[in-house]
């Protein structure tokens, strides 16, 4: 019996009835090259392994969405592609603008040049990311520009009217869950394709975490993993956070 008197095989069954709703982050993208937005081969390889496995597993999907940026939408293409391949159903992706990332490099561009003028160590990166001539120093000093200058952003010491603010980024993915949530039937399976940031806003829907705490996700939210979430009614739940069961490499693992 569980603590509120009801028997275990009845709950179970109850969970096997919700509807499920899986978040993706998509595949390695190519940092720091002049485009980001564009699938690294390590990237492509990872969602083929998340197609793979779920074939293996059985999974299927009612709706398919991603957001609108190329690494999101290139992840789902593969990740389709294997399943049709496999003689699998795979329903055409719909792309909702929601989905998208925060707007990290405005966030960045925007607001080092201020934040470095009133904080040394932000200055410092800044110089670190300018000088370093190895791809480690520059993606080192990066990724701490990126963290300190977002966390900064959220807290209200900077804001910009054209770069928006945190809360209205997680409000733009919440409307869009609550569309996959819609258009999901009773008891079926919805993906949704996407990025670090709508994957940590996604589990603050379900558990209504602060804002910072959010943030603080979307730092070890890994390339390809996936998030699962059950649902009926007003019910929205986290059943699984950041899962790799199909990159079984440490290789394989990368946050960037």
């Amino acid at each position: 019996m569980t603590r509120q008197g009801v028997p275990n095989g009845v709950q179970e069954a109850h969970i096997h009835d919700m509807a499920r709703l899986t978040v993706v982050r998509h595949g390695q993208a190519s940092y720091l090259a002049q485009n980001y937005d564009e699938l690294s081969p390590l990237g492509r390889r990872q969602a083929r392994l998340l197609g793979e496995y779920w074939v293996r597993m059985g999974a299927g999907f009612e709706r398919v969405y991603t957001g609108p940026r190329v690494r999101q939408r290139d992840t789902a293409a593969i990740v389709g592609e294997v399943f049709r391949e496999a003689g699998r159903e795979w329903p055409a992706p719909v792309v909702l603008e929601e989905l998208d990332e925060y707007p990290a490099e405005p966030v960045v561009r925007t607001f080092t040049p201020q934040l470095a003028g009133r904080h040394e160590h932000i200055r410092r990166w800044a110089a670190d990311f300018e000088a370093a001539s190895e791809a480690s120093g520059k993606e080192r000093a990066l990724d701490l520009l990126i963290q300190e200058v977002t966390a900064r952003w959220l807290a209200g010491e900077v804001a910009d009217a054209g770069v928006g603010t945190w809360d209205e980024f997680t409000a733009r993915v919440h409307k869009a869950l609550e569309e996959t949530r819609r258009a999901t039937p009773k008891g079926g399976s919805t993906v949704v394709f996407t990025s670090g940031g709508p994957s940590a806003a996604a589990v603050q829907y379900a558990l209504g975490l602060p804002g910072k705490a959010t943030l603080d996700l979307t730092w070890m939210t890994r390339n390809a993993a996936f998030s699962e979430f059950l649902f009926d009614g007003a019910r929205f739940t986290m059943s699984v956070f950041n899962a790799t069961p199909h990159l079984c490499d440490r290789a394989l693992l990368t946050y960037r």
